[in-house]
């Protein structure tokens, strides 16, 4: 079979954050060339101060990611959200970067909400005192619009969510991104590099389809130096309410999140098994970890949760003492 030549191969993609980024030769035709640190599209020194200003009150700032849909990414965010503001002390904000399927408003009981704009900017829409969000799914008229914009559009919504939003003192800022490694997740790691990410948190299901994807998800991470939090396995068994067996409904054929993340030396954040009123409270708008407490999946989510906190702290604590 003849070889394929002439398009950008991923494997000569020099990264994000290369002077290479842009204007290397593999770079050239690459749809996200101009995306790069080193290309056209790179925020200039205004506009980096603009947006380190914007999101200096901001301690700790976690990504949700996944390189395929549908494997629970939006409602570990939410879940996220909902367990770290589960403490009154700490403030926590949660930004839907998912322009194309904005499903955040939904899963937090937002529905039919409108964004409100002070002097001091966008207001974000509050779920309680200490947990406030962004959606694009605030600015549709109707939840069942459909959003048609190309990249450009889509990553100057993400800026302006990250330098026209007034989140006030955060603790927490969960982004909720789409699925894959294209332009939104170019963009938000772009433009957050102006602060500080602790890192990432990516969300797989056990089958390896869906690990496949994770690993591009991974090397995504490595090109663009965002540090890694863990890896979550979404839908990992199903326990039976009446007879308490457990069934592997989508089987781990090549060993699971668990084998990948030993390959590929990850933290396993932890699994959580299937339960149907995850869904139901997702539907709902309320937070699956209050309806369900004794649930053994509130259980998985309350220990990952406590992870990814144990995680920050002692990033932070880290990067007191170098400073």
């Amino acid at each position: 079979m003849a070889e394929t030549t002439g398009g950008p191969r991923p494997e000569d993609c020099p990264g994000t954050s290369s002077a290479q980024g842009g204007r290397a030769a593999a770079c050239q035709g690459c749809p996200n060339q101009k995306l790069c640190a080193g290309g056209a599209a790179a925020p200039d020194p205004a506009e980096a101060a603009e947006l380190r200003e914007r999101l200096r009150s901001v301690k700790h700032t976690i990504l949700v990611l996944s390189g395929k849909g549908g494997v629970g990414k939006s409602t570990f965010s939410a879940l996220l959200a909902h367990g770290l503001a589960a403490d009154e002390a700490k403030q926590v904000a949660l930004l839907d970067i998912d322009i194309c399927g904005p499903s955040i408003p939904k899963m937090m009981g937002l529905e039919g909400e409108q964004v409100h704009q002070s002097g001091s900017g966008w207001s974000p829409v509050y779920v309680e005192e200490n947990l406030g969000v962004m959606s694009v799914g605030f600015l549709l008229s109707s939840p069942d619009d459909a959003v048609i914009w190309r990249g450009p559009k889509k990553n100057g919504l993400i800026k302006q969510f990250l330098r026209d939003v007034d989140w006030g003192e955060i603790d927490y800022l969960i982004v909720d991104t789409p699925p894959g490694t294209s332009d939104e997740h170019l963009s938000i790691v772009q433009y957050l590099s102006a602060t500080h990410i602790d890192g990432a948190v990516i969300i797989t299901t056990p089958q390896e389809v869906s690990l496949q994807d994770v690993r591009k998800e991974i090397n995504f991470c490595h090109k663009v130096k965002l540090p890694i939090i863990g890896v979550v396995e979404n839908m990992s068994g199903f326990i039976c309410p009446k007879c308490k067996n457990e069934s592997q409904i989508f089987p781990p054929t090549t060993g699971g999140a668990e084998k990948m993340c030993q390959n590929l030396n990850v933290s396993l954040l932890g699994k959580v098994p299937l339960d149907p009123q995850i869904g139901k409270s997702c539907d709902k708008g309320q937070s699956f970890l209050s309806e369900a407490p004794e649930s053994p999946a509130t259980s998985s989510y309350r220990n990952i949760i406590q992870r990814i906190q144990e995680y920050c702290d002692q990033h932070h604590f880290h990067e007191e003492k170098i400073i």
